[in-house]
């Protein structure tokens, strides 16, 4: 895959490379420079957005984070818990 600089320094990395590293519009990027090539290296990802969903089983609401979201352990949840007031 080829792109070009444009007159403002811009360059649009392709459809199908955005696609596969899952990039968005807003998200940073650390450059530098290794043996005469220009690495971009994509930042930590950003935070899921959470939203409040209905259970299939139950029919109540819950938070949802995707399905990419990791798994919480019941442990997890409960330390994450003891936290809130």
């Amino acid at each position: 895959m080829t792109t070009k600089l444009s007159t403002k320094g811009q360059i649009v990395l392709p459809k199908g490379v955005r696609r596969r590293m899952d990039l968005r519009p807003g998200d940073q990027f650390e450059t530098r420079i290794e043996g005469g090539r220009i690495v971009l290296v994509a930042k930590k990802k950003r935070a899921k957005i959470a939203r409040l969903v209905k259970d299939p089983l139950t029919g109540l609401p819950m938070l949802s984070a995707g399905k990419n979201a990791p798994i919480l352990t019941s442990e997890q949840v409960a330390e994450i818990l003891s936290d809130f007031p």
